[in-house]
């Protein structure tokens, strides 16, 4: 099998010392939750990956369905399958763990878009949860597993419980797994509508594709939102099936808020040679699992609300860093210039105009697709 959707997942309280949110925390009782999918790539059959890594109680599943979506939450009846999990049609997950689905025989193909709703019969507690879904997922009362359409559904602006969906491809297949912060994830691009600067590129592609398990407000060396990005190498990219080539963005929150999101207030970020040592460390255990490691500049953000959180350092780490990334003695295969393909040339710290969300720290649907088509397609050689 290999993957052909990924959403990566984060606890709902970002500092358990103090229990501050940066979404609002929920759960689930006596509810339908159903969420959709666009796959990257296709297959003969498939199978879901369901978790309760971060969650506080056991979860219960007391029917999942898998079905062609039609339009927001509708599905296409016809379609309608249960999942099993070894057979059953309903099972219980424990606390910090995951579960895959038995194979469903499906052909798909890449583009297409299913949705899988979950019954959950008991009181979840607060969910794990993926900060930018693809697409708005619904909640409705009791079990609607096969409801064609969801009246009066709760809108979901948060991912929950799914974290994955595999294919079984053709034999050799392989993917990049796309793994950093907001501007892997896709922060600020248009809901729905699958503008991520990884998901753009990955219609460039030929062959293979390219999976997503980008985190906003992650880090690289210290933990904040969602477990730093070292710690998640063997969960959010080894383990990842089909995996051949990484391709990763990380540093605006290690530079720009090098204090926590409940107390912002100006801290000392790490340094150029702790931050390069960091990047260093990661190439080298993605490079120990024979993959193919695909590093990139550190965008910019002068002019947001970091500005006023760091101890004005960020900036010039940022820059240094960016030379040594541009330089000849960088570990990775090969360094994408993210931060050219978007910055201002007349204000190199700061993104274009036509190119900036509206918040100065993250690109728009089109900033995401100048980053997408200033990647050498040949680096990915999936």
């Amino acid at each position: 099998m290999t993957t052909t959707w990924i959403a990566a997942h984060r606890s709902a309280v970002i500092n358990p010392h103090e229990a501050f949110h940066l979404f609002e925390p929920r759960g689930f009782s006596g509810q339908t939750v159903r969420q959709s999918v666009r796959l990257a790539g296709g297959g003969e059959a498939l199978r879901v990956r369901l978790s309760n890594r971060y969650g506080k109680e056991p979860l219960r599943i007391g029917g999942a369905h898998l079905a062609v979506r039609t339009r927001a939450g509708g599905i296409d009846p016809a379609s309608d399958t249960p999942l099993r999990f070894s057979g059953a049609e309903t099972a219980d997950v424990p606390v910090g763990e995951e579960i895959i689905s038995d194979p469903v025989e499906l052909p798909v193909s890449a583009g297409e878009e299913l949705t899988v709703s979950l019954h959950l019969p008991d009181d979840t507690g607060l969910s794990t949860y993926s900060a930018v879904p693809y697409d708005i997922g619904y909640a409705v009362p009791g079990d609607q597993l096969s409801a064609e359409d969801l009246d009066g559904a709760e809108e979901l602006p948060l991912g929950h419980y799914l974290t994955g969906v595999d294919v079984l491809a053709p034999e050799g297949t392989r993917i990049a797994v796309a793994f950093g912060d907001s501007w892997i994830e896709g922060a600020a691009t248009t809901p729905g509508t699958d503008n991520s600067f990884p998901s753009q590129l990955g219609r460039r592609l030929t062959r293979g594709w390219i999976v997503n398990q980008g985190i906003s407000g992650n880090r690289l060396l210290t933990d904040e939102i969602g477990d730093h990005l070292l710690s998640r190498i063997d969960h959010d990219v080894l383990t990842v099936p089909g995996v051949s080539h990484v391709l990763i963005h990380i540093g605006l929150n290690d530079l720009g808020l090098p204090g926590t999101i409940a107390h912002p207030d100006p801290a000392e970020g790490p340094t150029a040679a702790e931050f390069t040592a960091g990047l260093t460390a990661l190439a080298d255990r993605l490079h120990a699992a024979g993959l193919t490691v695909i590093g990139s500049t550190i965008g910019p953000y002068h002019g947001t609300v970091y500005d006023g959180y760091d101890t004005k350092t960020g900036q010039a780490v940022r820059r240094e860093v960016n030379a040594w990334l541009l330089g000849d003695s960088h570990p990775f295969d090969a360094v994408v210039d993210i931060a050219a393909a978007v910055a201002d040339p007349d204000q190199p710290d700061r993104i274009r105009t036509e190119f900036n969300s509206g918040d100065g720290l993250h690109v728009n649907d089109a900033g995401a697709k100048a980053i997408a088509d200033a990647v050498d397609v040949t680096l990915l050689d999936l």
